[in-house]
């Protein structure tokens, strides 16, 4: 049976050129679950409005009432730092043995996750459903019979009588050992003069004949370890000594049993629990990476978007946060933009540093956003999802294959044309901008008839203002320089170096999008920008010469 190849919702060039990997690469999770959930994470699609619109009302609850507080913010990190992966040795529990770090990391799971529960309840008090932490206090106390719930392991003697009975006997031989030797060691130094260590060692420098033909002599000792300068002797075990220290031998076996059995016990006992551990494990993950988007969405200034049934895009005062950033390490700032789009084409036009591109990253990022359920950097947006997004701005990789600008530019259009479906968002930077401009016209135009039949929210930029003429599309112009004093401007520039004139001329440009309802109403920026940067007045002259 054949099955219909159906896309992802974007490729990661799309979400790399519009700064979205910008953004997901900067959403840093805590634990492993959250990382794991990251790297598994399916962005939401058309049919999951509602499951959207829950995951981001708990996110708002995660936002109001724990983000708002860094201190609740900080003990919770504290813990969720503190959370190592048991998940392989949870699946191990029913058939091996775990060791004591697997069960010390299982504990402390249970410690820092019971800590972790506790504080989601102070907080936010009716905690939701993807956050819910299971109760394992009972698994809690089967690991920590002492109930002092440290974030330590141990197989303590309150597990088993029989293994503290073996180590208490043990305890003793040590002592009744360290007795008879002491015993020894101050005879000897008592009849011979020598100093021994604590160790019951007597260190022997190889110059010293005298001493060490005492040592040798000696039948309470024996000779241990040498190096270049010294030779060691330690006392030797007598008769009481070897019988208290094969005991001891035989102690140590017995305790090394005991504690093997406490641990299958124990290891049984977190199979029995393996469903809550594994729930609260998936729960750790959804609830650390939803405080990461939060407190990204914090230091961003980004808020909720509304989601939509139908398709449409409304953004006021949207920003691209991978330029605002590079925008800010410049010390400047970064003009929010505002835009509706809904199905059919949208033409954008201006001139070449009036934004359009921007523009169009803009929105695609927010779109895709969105989609990953993560807050939106914009005053408002209500946001319609999409089936498919695809960008294509500037050559794509394919001019490294040896394509040229325009080749590259037809091949990715095909790709576009051949994947995109009902609901699709394309957004297209400059159809044809690599070959001449009659027939770079003409395949504009004939794009944007093609696009305006079909069920897809299309915004494409261009320069070919009549192309952008008809019913079929809405226009929208970069209001560019429109409103600028350009007495002030030429001031400016007057006294300023080649980098610092394109930064002024941008302070001065106007990158918001406005409505133009005729072809006559788009201001020609394009010779006002090359006047203001020097181009001689006769070129600039002989240039609107030809236009009109």
């Amino acid at each position: 049976m054949s099955t219909t190849f159906k896309p992802p919702l974007s490729k990661t060039a799309t979400r790399e050129a519009v700064g979205f990997s910008y953004v997901w690469d900067e959403i840093g999770p805590h634990t492993p679950y959250g990382a794991k959930l990251k790297r598994a994470f399916k962005p939401y699609m058309p049919g999951d409005e509602d499951a959207l619109r829950g995951h981001l009302t708990d996110m708002s609850l995660m936002s109001d009432q724990i983000c708002a507080d860094d201190k609740a913010v900080n003990a919770i990190l504290n813990d969720l730092c503190e959370l190592k992966e048991i998940s392989l040795s949870v699946a191990n529990s029913p058939s091996q043995v775990l060791s004591i770090p697997e069960l010390f990391n299982i504990k402390s799971f249970l410690v820092h996750s019971r800590k972790v529960r506790g504080m989601l309840r102070e907080t936010i008090g009716k905690v939701p459903r993807r956050y819910q932490l299971r109760d394992t206090d009972p698994l809690l106390d089967a690991m920590d019979p002492t109930g002092e719930y440290m974030d330590t392991f141990f197989v303590y003697d309150a597990f088993s009588e029989r293994l503290a009975a073996y180590r208490a006997e043990s305890r003793e031989i040590e002592r009744q050992v360290r007795r008879a030797k002491k015993e020894i060691r101050e005879r000897l130094q008592r009849e011979h003069r020598i100093s021994m260590t604590p160790k019951f060692e007597l260190s022997v420098p190889r110059a010293n004949r005298e001493l060490l033909e005492l040592a040798e002599s000696l039948p309470e000792l024996e000779r241990t370890s040498e190096d270049y300068m010294n030779i060691i002797f330690e006392i030797k075990a007598n008769d009481e000594v070897f019988e208290l220290e094969a005991r001891q031998g035989e102690l140590n076996g017995l305790i090394e049993e005991e504690e093997l059995a406490v641990c299958k016990q124990l290891s049984l006992e977190i199979a029995k629990h393996a469903e809550e551990l594994n729930a609260n494990c998936d729960a750790i993950g959804r609830m650390d990476l939803d405080l990461a988007k939060c407190l990204y969405a914090k230091a961003h200034d980004c808020r909720a978007p509304q989601i939509c049934d139908a398709h449409q895009i409304v953004i006021e005062e949207g920003r691209n946060l991978q330029v605002e950033d590079a925008l800010k390490a410049q010390g400047r700032s970064y003009l929010p933009v505002s835009i509706e789009l809904s199905d059919g084409v949208t033409a954008i036009t201006g001139a070449n540093m009036g934004g359009k591109t921007i523009s169009l990253k803009m929105v695609t990022q927010c779109c895709l956003m969105t989609q990953y359920a993560l807050y939106l950097p914009a005053k408002h947006a209500e946001i319609g999802l999409s089936n498919y997004i695809h960008v294509l701005i500037g050559d794509s990789q394919n001019v490294q294959r040896g394509l040229s600008s325009f080749g590259s530019e037809m091949e990715e259009l095909k790709e576009m044309l051949d994947n995109a479906q009902d609901r699709s968002l394309i957004m297209i930077d400059e159809i044809a901008s690599g070959t001449n401009p009659a027939e770079g016209f003409a395949l504009t135009k004939s794009f944007m008839k093609y696009f305006s039949k079909k069920p897809y929210i299309t915004v494409i930029t261009t320069h070919f203002d009549h192309a952008a003429s008809g019913e079929e599309v809405r226009n929208l112009q970069v209001k560019g320089l429109s409103g600028a004093d350009f007495g002030k401007l030429a001031r400016e520039l007057s006294t300023a170096n080649r980098r610092q004139r394109i930064e002024i001329l941008g302070k001065y440009m106007d990158y918001r999008l406005i409505p133009v309802d005729t072809v006559g109403e788009v201001p020609r920026d394009a010779l006002n920008i090359a006047k203001i940067l020097g181009i001689y007045d006769e070129i600039i002259d002989e240039a609107r010469g030809y236009l009109i």
